[in-house]
């Protein structure tokens, strides 16, 4: 039987390029809500945090990653994290949000390296979206404008070819019938993933 994971945490977090640099405006609460094994839980809303812990601080910037921490409602995150190098839609100029890939670490929840994205719209209900890198497909469980990926067993697997990787592509349809192709630079990963584990041992 394929394990999947009992919870799910929302970074949702909305982010702007400043300076050169990403610099977090806004982030959600990281509160756990469950996914039954056979289907999710589209009610699920997690709140936004409005605390001054919540706002992130940049721990550096490594090629195509930063790496952040912040403690939204006391409880504290770290997290790398980038947007896309390039991305394409079919059909093609089909407007959207921006789209932003996160490894977080929630050392109070025994979370570590969890694979995100924050898509840029809603994704097609019931929907999966894939992960891809060197060969291999990983299905991400979807919600809203997040996913995750759903096989829990996988998490680590994913993460190692990240390191070792040059690009990741997230594939996703939205509740419109749009394709969406984000490729992620993976240059400065494996640093930024390593200054989150010093941050959030």
């Amino acid at each position: 039987m394929t394990p999947f994971r009992c919870s799910r945490v929302a970074p949702a977090m909305a982010a702007i390029a400043a300076m050169g640099l990403l610099s977090l405006t806004a982030v959600q609460a990281q509160q756990a809500k469950p996914k039954p094994a056979t289907k999710p839980a589209h009610s699920a809303k997690p709140a936004v945090a409005h605390n001054g812990g919540a706002q992130p601080t940049l721990l550096g910037q490594f090629g195509d990653w930063g790496a952040y921490t912040a403690s939204p409602g006391g409880h504290k995150i770290c997290f790398a994290l980038a947007k896309p190098a390039s991305s394409r839609t079919v059909p093609p100029n089909r407007p959207r949000d921006p789209a932003y890939l996160f490894v977080s670490t929630r050392r109070a929840e025994k979370v570590r390296n969890e694979v995100s994205v924050i898509i840029g719209y809603g994704f097609k209900p019931s929907s999966d979206a894939t992960a891809e890198i060197g060969g291999s497909s990983f299905a991400m469980y979807t919600q809203a404008d997040g996913a995750w990926i759903k096989n829990a067993a996988e998490e680590a697997r994913l993460v190692s070819d990240m390191r070792k990787g040059s690009d990741l592509v997230i594939k996703g349809e939205s509740a419109r019938g749009s394709q969406t192709f984000d490729t992620y630079s993976l240059k400065g990963l494996s640093q930024a993933l390593d200054r989150v584990a010093q941050e959030c041992r």
